[in-house]
């Protein structure tokens, strides 16, 4: 198997486990291993599309994973303590 069959197809794998996690009620959309397994999958999805040049899944990963990174930096930021003035 090419490198890129299986770059993506471990991509779009941890993409489902996210959404099964989700609709099993196992994952929340605002805890930081939803967002990770989101991130990692659509990172790895995007370059496996963009090594075989299919860049319309090349944007539309890249904003998948655009927006799960905002989202662990989101929760990263919600889990620190606030400074109490």
């Amino acid at each position: 198997m090419e490198f890129h069959t299986v770059l993506g197809s471990f991509g779009v794998a941890l993409l489902l486990i996210a959404y099964v996690l989700l609709q099993l009620k196992k994952l929340k959309t605002d805890h930081l291993p939803y967002a990770v397994l989101n991130f990692l999958g659509a990172v790895m999805a995007m370059w496996s599309s963009f090594l075989i040049d299919f860049i319309p899944f090349v944007v539309l990963e890249g904003t998948w994973a655009l927006v799960s990174l905002h989202m662990i930096w989101k929760t990263l930021q919600l889990a620190k303590p606030q400074n109490q003035e």
